[in-house]
């Protein structure tokens, strides 16, 4: 797939984009050149390659180097909420702006 630059210029507009005519080649560019890599990508035989979840799920000696699921920080809820001009059971009040 190839652009031209009437395809750009319908892109710009549909996008609400003012483009000059350096711009439009940039990008022309650009874009082909994204299309040129997905062509590359398309061509590669995948036959038999099961879709991976995670990237390191293919590498079994690969720890990942998560931190724990624990809490690092103090409850701050009150101190926060101090300076609110209203709360109510721990949450902000905030007016109604939709009727």
């Amino acid at each position: 797939m190839s652009l031209t630059l009437n395809d750009i210029g319908r892109i710009a507009q549909l996008a609400r984009l003012e483009l000059d005519a350096p711009q439009r080649e940039r990008l022309l560019g650009q874009l082909n050149g994204f299309f040129d890599i997905v062509e590359q990508m398309k061509a590669v035989d995948t036959t038999g390659v099961q879709p991976l979840a995670h990237p390191t799920a293919v590498m079994q000696d690969v720890a990942l180097r998560l931190r724990p699921d624990e809490v690092t920080e103090p409850d701050q809820r009150e101190a926060n909420q101090a300076s609110a001009p209203a709360v109510e059971r721990g949450l902000f009040l905030v007016p109604k702006v939709i009727e």
